[in-house]
């Protein structure tokens, strides 16, 4: 075990894989760039050489195709998207090729694709460099996505991505990047599917993702100062998520909190709500609560983007609110 921080773990999962399998390769925008990946990527050109890391033209459509007809011949590729706004532009091998093939032959052939995708956000970059559109892809049939919000899951994670032998969206929040954790060394998987019970507790229930499942770390601290007592979930997975998880805890509490760093229409968190309200209905004591977005876009001044993003103090107040 060692600490490292969540770019860190990221590109210790990266070398390991490179070095333990040689069908793995890594292809993209900027993946010889700091300024593009941070240290999640740093020098893995260096070490594995520039034929199995691999900086691309700026065609994400192109580039995610190949990668994608790589893993139907048994690559094991893994795609990186410097900012998830411009992977749209690889919306239709993504969903139109990588997540039908298998459906569509019998599942005589997988695709063992991954593509790694970053959500910006802040540092005043505006509407066009900071959606997370996770419900986009997660709406898909044939895909898997995941958000890991630690650097244990991140490393672990993004194994079992590569090992999963389905095309795997893996969705990291460039505002972790610097949270530091406990590693372990060698290589292991943490399963798709599963969320982490990051808390027990009996007064409400918080289901957060990615970014906001460490803001809900600071909330249920706030929380617990005011005698609230959390039950805390990370998703991790958000296609497929944890149900049988998620329905035993709010069973267990009656109120649910969802917290998602997404729009609020049509997002993960409606989904999830959606779900508890249509399969466990009678075990709530109060309404869901959501914490997103709104559905405006991302604006570019300092001022309006510490109004418009959330964090853990909207968490608190979204507890509160159900304990009513």
């Amino acid at each position: 075990m060692h600490r490292l921080t969540y770019a860190q773990a990221i590109r210790e999962a990266h070398a390991q894989l490179l070095r333990h399998d040689p069908r793995v390769f890594v292809c993209g925008q900027g993946v010889w760039n700091p300024w593009y990946a941070g240290t999640s990527l740093q020098d893995l050109d260096k070490e594995f050489g520039r034929e199995r890391v691999f900086d691309c033209p700026v065609s994400e459509n192109a580039t995610t195709g190949a990668a994608i007809g790589a893993a139907i011949v048994g690559m094991r590729p893994i795609v990186f998207h410097a900012r998830m706004d411009f992977m749209l532009l690889a919306a239709d091998p993504i969903v139109n090729q990588a997540a039908n093939w298998s459906y569509l032959f019998g599942g005589q052939v997988g695709v063992p694709v991954v593509i790694r995708s970053v959500i910006n956000r802040g540092g005043e970059q505006g509407a066009q460099h900071s959606q997370a559109l996770q419900a986009l892809f997660a709406h898909v049939p044939g895909l898997k996505v995941v958000m890991p919000s630690t650097p244990h899951d991140a490393k672990g994670l993004l194994i079992a991505a590569v090992r999963d032998g389905n095309p795997v969206l893996y969705l990291d929040d460039r505002w972790l990047y610097e949270l530091e954790g406990d590693v372990p060394e060698d290589l292991y998987e943490v399963p798709i599917g599963t969320a982490a019970l990051r808390r027990s507790g009996k007064d409400v229930t918080v289901v957060a993702t990615s970014y906001m499942a460490a803001e809900a770390v600071k909330a249920v601290e706030t929380l617990a100062q005011r005698s609230i007592d959390v039950e805390l979930i990370d998703l991790r997975s958000i296609k497929p998520w944890d149900r049988d998880l998620v329905y035993s805890s709010v069973g267990k509490t009656g109120r649910l909190v969802i917290a998602d760093a997404a729009w609020m229409s049509g997002g993960i968190a409606a989904d999830i709500a959606a779900a508890v309200a249509g399969e466990i209905f009678h075990a709530l004591k109060a309404p869901i609560a959501r914490v997103c977005l709104p559905d405006v876009p991302a604006p570019t001044a300092a001022a309006l983007e510490r109004v418009y993003y959330v964090g853990a103090e909207d968490i608190v107040a979204a507890v509160e609110k159900v304990l009513l």
